[in-house]
């Protein structure tokens, strides 16, 4: 009877490692057509069946990677390693996972593993390399910002005398200052894929960088009733698709206020086309035309996702570091009408933030890793009561009871957010108080979801939603300024 029962046990595991591998294939079929939702939702239908497989963890970590989930990327790479320390591509997605996060030091301890157990493999000394490379980087970073006499790009810049070439037949300031015509002819220039001169760029840059600068970290405005304002979610460097919101809804003007909402840069392979159009029209209407910071308007992400590498392609690195200090300068959240609050992430790991609290907010550096500030640019709302940890790795998740005490307590009627990918361009959660907006359609040229846009008038208030699709762009695929590092594929 006994051998019979452990021959009946076999079997079943035998059928549920078969179930599993079927789960995993199905899973995997899912990931290579780019469907990462499917894919994930396989994956954890054969951890469920088959706890014990670190391939199953590993697989669902690359998964979540490309959905920007890097807290359960990192978790489910470490559950990986915990079944198997010797499954090497555990490592390679620990280290991923990591390098996403901005931890470094982290990643470069994987690495290290990998190389020691394969000093042969060319792919995993050449990511230890460049992983060391940025752990140094950090390290002078580090000690020249602990150096009080921390001088400003501005300070070394001296554009006076900077000459254009007489080759050179694209746009100029006028006088200095940028005029309607100047943001017409930049706008064709850049769509011919042309350089804007570096002299411009740089005026462009120190201007809006004292314009920012004097600005509040939260920007209260009142819309009259007649008025109405657009409101953009993430851009990310998808400069033809941005042309193309213009286009449909018009082009900015005291007329026809716009809200960008963060993240403007990084992943799309014209950032310096999208930030440079639109430092422009903030210059051009500095009251009717707002931008507020992202959780890529900030050094660790440019480094990844291809701004820096951008920038320092097409200029100089000493351009990125005027850009990472205008970046720190973006405001971080606007209110309209003492109503409706719009910031970049979301809402706080603690409740009790106030109005007042964002408003002290000292923004002029790059974002804690905790508090009110790194939660403005990166938390999520999720469907449950209460908060959880959050898919990213980094601030938290918040359910609608904590958005309903929020508004309560601060006498809003509902918030406007951006931060994630919809589908649909758009979503509207926990019961219409939470609101997404995400203006990158086909973002990544792979996720095929629509962009959408906000119209909020004064008169009530209520949220228009305006949907559009990809339009063609030059053949430069996304994240080719990215850092080798992020160039993942599946093992």
């Amino acid at each position: 009877m006994a051998h019979r029962a452990v021959n009946g046990s076999l079997e079943k595991m035998a059928e549920e490692d078969k179930s599993a591998e079927v789960l995993k294939e199905k899973a995997n079929n899912y990931f290579k057509d780019k469907d990462y939702e499917n894919a994930i939702k396989y994956y954890s239908e054969a951890v469920e069946v088959n706890p014990t497989n670190a391939v199953y963890y590993s697989n669902r970590s690359l998964a979540y990677l490309r959905t920007e989930c890097y807290g359960y990327a990192l978790a489910d790479a470490t559950k990986a390693l915990e079944i198997d320390k010797n499954y090497i591509k555990g490592y390679y997605r620990r280290a991923t996972s990591n390098m996403a996060l901005g931890k470094f030091k982290a990643a470069l301890k994987d690495y290290e593993t990998v190389v020691k157990v394969r000093p042969n493999d060319k792919d995993a000394k050449m990511k230890y390399q460049e992983c060391n490379k940025i752990v140094k980087q950090k390290a002078f970073e580090r000690a020249i910002a602990s150096d009080e006499t921390k001088k400003s790009v501005v300070d070394s810049l001296d554009i006076e005398n900077m000459t254009i070439e007489d080759e050179y037949t694209g746009p100029k300031l006028e006088d200095g200052k940028v005029t309607s015509n100047f943001m017409n002819d930049m706008v064709e220039w850049f769509k011919d894929q042309k350089k804007l001169h570096r002299k411009c760029a740089y005026q462009i840059l120190i201007q809006v960088k004292d314009l920012l600068s004097k600005l509040p970290s939260m920007v209260e405005v009142t819309l009259k009733e007649t008025e109405m304002i657009t409101i953009c979610g993430d851009t990310h460097g998808q400069f033809y698709d941005l042309l193309n919101i213009f286009e449909l809804n018009g082009l900015p003007s005291p007329t026809n206020p716009y809200l960008f909402n963060g993240d403007f840069v990084d992943r799309g392979s014209f950032s310096l086309e999208v930030i440079l159009t639109l430092f422009g029209f903030k210059l051009l209407y500095p009251h009717c035309f707002h931008l507020l910071r992202g959780n890529h308007e900030t050094d660790n992400m440019n480094q990844m996702y291809g701004f820096e590498g951008e920038v320092k392609a097409k200029y100089t690195a000493q351009m990125f570091q005027l850009f990472s200090e205008v970046f720190q300068w973006l405001p971080l959240a606007q209110c309209i009408n003492s109503k409706v609050l719009v910031m970049h992430g979301g809402l706080f790991s603690e409740d009790g933030v106030t109005l007042d609290d964002l408003r002290k907010i000292e923004r002029n550096r790059q974002p804690p890793d905790s508090g009110p500030m790194c939660d403005l640019l990166w938390s999520d709302p999720q469907p449950q009561n209460g908060r959880s940890v959050s898919k990213r790795g980094v601030s938290c998740q918040f359910g609608p009871d904590v958005t309903e005490r929020f508004l309560e307590q601060n006498k809003l009627d509902f918030i406007i957010r951006s931060h994630e990918v919809k589908p649909e361009g758009y979503e509207v959660t926990h019961s219409g108080k939470c609101i997404t907006v995400f203006s990158a359609p086909n973002y990544c040229d792979q996720m095929g979801n629509k962009g959408a846009y906000i119209h909020l008038r004064g008169s009530d208030l209520k949220p228009e939603f305006h949907q559009f699709t990809a339009v063609p762009h030059p053949n430069v695929k996304p994240m080719a300024y990215a850092n080798s590092l992020m160039q993942m594929g599946m093992m």
